[in-house]
């Protein structure tokens, strides 16, 4: 049983290419290309150094501003969920900014820190910002307070109590958050190479729009899904080595 669940998301996406390559097959416009083809261009760039030299600008963009945006979402977000004042002083500015779209930033990111590669990286360590501090600080606020009295109880110091306690509560959650920070670092990286960049995947895009190169747009995105699913699964590894305590919740 469990074996037929895990492979019914195959067999739908199987489902979905079959009946794309059916409709193929009687005729479909132009830059609408058949999983065939896609699969033969996107062979035949495997073979280039263009198709790499390009994913090599775009993780160099997106991942430190992964790792900058997360890394700075968790230790405030931890912060303001333990320390009152730094959640009143920070908690209003952050949910106020939430809502707005982070890549509309970019053109003043461009005019405060040059067209290249820095003013990407910060707009996606912004973007990634949010979800993590947000997890965090509200992991830290549904730590059970029985579990704080015991550990006072004991004598534990504050430093003990949050390492012990405080910080395992909030580490689920944090972990979650980090799934949602890295699709977020690959969506705004695409968007602000589409809107500047002389290489990466989103440059690429930005090409095969003005020459009408479908195969290359196509072969963009496919490689771009399979760098975001990797890297997915990749957080998903951690999470289940780092918190194998909670291996059962895990999705």
């Amino acid at each position: 049983m469990a074996a037929a669940k895990a492979s019914l998301p195959l067999l739908a996406l199987l489902a979905v290419l079959a009946v794309w390559q059916l409709a193929a097959l009687r005729g479909l416009p132009e830059y609408v290309l058949s999983p065939v083809q896609i699969t033969r261009h996107f062979l035949q760039a495997l073979g280039t150094a263009e198709l790499y030299e390009n994913i090599w600008a775009s993780l160099a963009r997106s991942l430190p501003g992964f790792a900058i945006g997360s890394f700075l979402g968790a230790a405030l977000g931890l912060a303001a969920g333990t320390a009152r004042w730094f959640e009143r002083m920070l908690s209003p500015a952050v949910f106020l900014t939430y809502p707005v779209p982070k890549i509309v930033m970019l053109p003043i990111f461009m005019i405060w820190f040059g067209i290249g590669d820095l003013s990407k990286v910060l707009i996606i360590a912004l973007a990634c910002f949010y979800p993590v501090f947000i997890n965090a600080y509200y992991g830290v606020r549904q730590t059970r307070t029985i579990l704080v009295w015991s550990a006072l109880n004991m004598g534990a110091t504050p430093a003990q109590i949050f390492r012990r306690v405080v910080l395992p509560s909030a580490a689920p959650m944090i972990m979650a958050s980090l799934r949602v920070s890295l699709a977020l670092s690959f969506i705004v990286m695409f968007a602000a190479e589409m809107i500047n960049a002389r290489s990466g995947l989103g440059q690429l895009i930005r090409i095969a729009e003005n020459s009408l190169r479908f195969d290359l747009m196509y072969v963009s995105l496919v490689t771009i899904a399979i760098l975001g699913y990797a890297g997915d699964r990749l957080v998903r590894l951690a999470h289940s080595r780092l918190l194998a305590w909670q291996q059962p919740a895990v999705a």
